[in-house]
């Protein structure tokens, strides 16, 4: 049974850090990405920063020169590291797991960590 399980999110003020892990264990083959997505209340979804399987990485215009992401291959893990955070920052983020195979392909999702970015 696959599972993410991300930790690391905090109550924080604005300026301050942050860095969230994500940790897969399971039967997990064949990642192409791996990202995160954060979602404010009653907002959609939205992805924040992608990193490829091969090591390419993109982020959202909002965190660019803040936020870096990375990963380490095994054991499969994504980490986000958040610098001079915003309080337009603060939602709940999930990190996920894009994986396929020839005709396979499957998503797989975190239960998200909140973060709370104060003034």
């Amino acid at each position: 049974q696959v599972q993410l399980v991300e930790s690391g999110g905090a109550l924080v003020q604005a300026g301050g850090s942050l860095r969230l892990s994500c940790a897969g264990s399971g039967n997990i083959f064949s990642i192409h990405a791996m990202s995160w997505y954060r979602q404010a209340p009653g907002q959609q979804r939205d992805v924040v920063a992608t990193i490829t399987s091969g090591g390419g990485t993109n982020y959202a215009d909002s965190v660019k020169g803040r936020f870096t992401i990375s990963r380490d291959v095994a054991p499969n893990t994504v980490y986000l590291q958040m610098d001079n955070l915003k309080p337009e920052d603060t939602a709940v983020y999930y990190c996920h797991f894009r994986v396929g195979l020839g005709a396979y392909e499957d998503d797989y999702w975190g239960q998200g960590t909140q973060v709370t970015v104060s003034s």
